[in-house]
């Protein structure tokens, strides 16, 4: 299928160094909207917008997810102990573990910064 879209100026060049992956990056932004089409995964904006801001290495290993997102996954997990999860739910924690998946790559990022500052 092919589809052509207008968009922004400002995302040309960032698109333009990902031609290869628009595919993958379409198919994430899906399961998103339809994991949650109210709003998104609460958690990615918050530790996206807390990594924009160039944070220390210090700020950045102290990083915790907000008690709304915790809360969030700790009751995923006890729906999935009590009555298992449906295909939404599966799709959630794909995106809870791509969250962590990042936080793990940005806190690994610090310590080597740290360390190699020493």
């Amino acid at each position: 299928m092919r589809i052509t879209l207008d968009i922004p100026d400002e995302m040309v060049e960032s698109l333009e160094s990902h031609k290869e992956d628009l595919p993958k990056i379409l198919a994430l932004g899906l399961r998103e909207i339809n994991a949650n089409p109210k709003g998104g995964i609460s958690g990615l904006a918050e530790v996206l917008e807390f990594l924009a801001m160039l944070p220390s290495p210090e700020q950045i290993l102290s990083l915790r997810l907000s008690s709304e997102v915790q809360d969030k996954i700790d009751a995923l997990l006890e729906k999935n102990r009590h009555q298992g999860w449906d295909e939404n739910d599966l799709v959630l924690w794909q995106h809870y573990e791509f969250i962590e998946h990042l936080v793990r790559l940005a806190k690994a990022q610090a310590l080597l910064r740290l360390q190699a500052s020493l």
